[in-house]
């Protein structure tokens, strides 16, 4: 069946064709590990990882690469501000080693809660300084950079279609005004491949380079790591739309210039996560959520992974808790129906009323990761009236394996304390041989909706 996918670069829905037959190479920019991800960054992550299981769902074999920037990233993305690990540091007293190991720690730990698959590599930049220097002396070779101010520069007036994936004007002021002054640039959209001056000068990573001693600028970290991994041409590079005007466009830029072809075949973005006055979620701006403040809050994980789903990843998405928890009730009920269904008779399975519906399934995430229409087919099996039990819970086990919810998983259940506290009380009672204080206890607890059973040694508690 065939895949269609929306490419930044051509501003089209595209027919996906892969490099290699039933292969896809997917490079995905990761975090900046300077601080913890908030659930605006996340959205990326969810996003890449329905991409990754849409393919293997049409039995794609999958290589996903996933960088971890650990040095690098200046607060500007225009090489501008101070390098964010350091800026990270100095706010917490701590090394910039120790910020990365914490901040990469806690980052991933988000992506397992929200039932990410892990990509098959996950690289960090200062792993890969080596395979940097290479490149950028590569681009050096190829007459690309220039050097100034001790800084080596890519130099972007050699490029005739630089800006092609943002439909940049080099001439519009309006495009010109992005990028801060700076008085080594002999134009304003140069960018830095290596720092050997900087003004903040007890920077802590540096690495010894034929240009002197110094640290890589943020841009060429995305396009040496994935050009190792996935070859020197793959299909798809995934991000966040804030990175399309300047690092996808930088990456493009050198990397063309070092390889003398194109480069990546389809760009993928994501839309923002709004939040307030129709703002982007972002750290710079104060105004981001963790995903540990929405289980403070009482939500799973996978209540949010919902969410996400029910916007098309391409579609700015407003976050509020109303909507938050409108994802915790579907996700109750969705559950509700499996639980009724694993409790009742299976039924025979109707392997053509399958067929149907997982095409219509297919032909959802198949379309440009249509996520929204994907779960409208998913509730359409769940409420039906002549598919069997085990013909629908088949059809939820095929298409939790692009939807990522957990949906077969036996739920814990998290006895409310004060239904504990009265069971515990009801224990008491019994060893005291009060038997009309355990049958009260034991119909208060069931007014709870839940039910008691007595153990030789105890209790047992269950959802009734």
């Amino acid at each position: 069946m065939e895949i269609f996918l929306t490419n930044t670069l051509t501003k089209k829905k595209e027919r996906f064709k892969p490099l290699n037959p039933d292969r896809v190479g997917i490079y995905t920019c990761g975090l900046t590990v300077y601080n913890y991800a908030h659930i605006g960054n996340l959205r990326a992550y969810v996003f890449s990882d329905i991409l990754k299981r849409m393919f293997l769902y049409n039995d794609y074999a999958v290589k996903h690469v996933m960088n971890i920037t650990d040095v690098g990233h200046l607060t500007s993305d225009d090489d501008e501000g101070e390098d964010k690990l350091e800026a990270g540091a100095r706010r917490e007293g701590k090394s910039v080693w120790e910020i990365v190991d914490f901040y990469t720690d806690a980052f991933l730990k988000d992506m397992e809660a929200l039932n990410i698959i892990r990509p098959d590599i996950v690289c960090r930049a200062t792993e890969h300084i080596d395979d940097m220097i290479e490149m950028i002396s590569r681009i050096e070779a190829n007459g690309y950079t220039y050097i100034a101010g001790g800084n080596v520069y890519f130099d972007t007036s050699k490029i005739d279609d630089y800006g092609k994936l943002s439909g940049l004007k080099r001439n519009e002021e309006s495009a010109r005004s992005r990028v801060e002054a700076d008085p080594y640039k002999k134009n304003p959209f140069d960018f830095v491949l290596w720092f050997t001056r900087y003004k903040y000068e007890s920077h802590a990573m540096q690495w010894d380079s034929p240009w002197g001693r110094g640290f890589p600028g943020w841009h060429i970290e995305c396009s040496a790591m994935s050009s190792k991994y996935l070859g020197e041409r793959f299909d798809i590079h995934t991000g966040g739309i804030d990175h399309v005007p300047i690092h996808h466009t930088n990456e493009i830029a050198q990397s063309e210039a070092a390889f003398g072809h194109d480069w990546v075949n389809y760009w993928l973005h994501n839309e923002f996560l709004i939040i307030g006055n129709n703002e982007k979620m972002s750290k710079s701006l104060g105004n981001f959520i963790r995903l540990q403040s929405l289980v403070d809050q009482g939500y799973n994980p996978l209540d949010y992974r919902y969410y996400l789903l029910g916007a098309h990843y391409r579609k700015q998405l407003a976050f509020s808790i109303e909507a938050m928890d409108a994802a915790r009730n579907a996700m109750k009920r969705v559950r509700a129906k499996i639980n009724e269904m694993k409790a009742n008779e299976p039924g025979k399975f109707d392997s053509t009323a399958f067929e149907k519906m997982n095409n219509d399934f297919r032909n959802a995430v198949n379309d440009d990761l249509n996520t929204p229409k994907a779960l409208a087919v998913l509730w359409k099996v769940l409420d039906s009236d002549t598919l069997s039990n085990e013909t629908k819970l088949s059809l939820t086990k095929e298409f939790d394996r692009v939807l990522g919810l957990d949906l077969l998983a036996e739920e814990p259940q998290e006895i409310p304390r004060e239904v504990i506290t009265m069971a515990e009380e009801r224990l008491e009672a019994r060893r005291a041989r009060n038997w009309k204080k355990a049958d009260t206890l034991r119909e208060k607890i069931a007014e709870q909706g839940y039910e008691i059973m007595d153990k030789k040694d105890g209790y047992e508690i269950r959802r009734s």
